[in-house]
């Protein structure tokens, strides 16, 4: 059930600025905080062993009340802005009080981890960490001062390329330090 609810996430997550982009003239913001809330919800009561799961869904859920609250259809745009933030503390606060986010899931695959790659993966969870603080600066301009077709063609499309390519590069880093080590 977990999975299934972190996969309705995902497409939320997904469809989410397409969504605003075809509905925010047509929908009032309080369906869009009934669906994400209903859908964080059920993340928070399910699934809450995730690293940051219980407040990354309390502060979701905060944000979803105030969209139902407010019914303003601007505050719609401020989503990503939230994710962002959230997956910066994430990776950001396992830096500081540890084990980094990216050794943690390195040791789902390979507990045993050796110095080397202990130090690697502190480091490539500061690159995540320097990439949701840009999205998150990136977003909240978009949402302050873009107009909306700028706004989608971002957070719909541009920023799962930039995070693309920085798994994609650090695959290929990866590769690169496995094979010298």
């Amino acid at each position: 059930m977990s999975r299934l609810l972190g996969l309705a996430l995902v497409i939320a997550g997904l469809g989410y600025p397409f969504a605003v982009y075809f509905g925010m003239e047509h929908l009032s913001p309080r369906l869009f905080a009934v669906l994400l809330g209903g859908l964080w919800l059920a993340r928070l009561l399910l699934d809450d062993k995730r690293p940051g799961g219980r407040w990354m869904a309390i502060a979701a859920l905060t944000f979803c009340a105030l969209l139902a609250l407010a019914g303003d259809p601007a505050l719609l745009r401020w989503y990503p802005v939230l994710l962002s933030i959230l997956l910066l503390g994430v990776f950001g606060l396992s830096l500081k009080f540890g084990p980094p986010m990216v050794e943690r899931l390195a040791r789902l695959r390979e507990p045993e981890l050796p110095e080397v790659a202990v130090r690697y993966t502190r480091t490539v969870t500061q690159v995540w960490a320097w990439f949701f603080l840009g999205n998150g600066l990136i977003t909240t301009g978009l949402a302050l001062w873009a107009p909306l077709s700028w706004w989608t063609l971002y957070t719909g499309l541009i920023a799962y390329l930039l995070m693309g390519l920085l798994f994609a590069g650090e695959w290929l880093v990866r590769q690169r330090v496995r094979r010298v080590a």
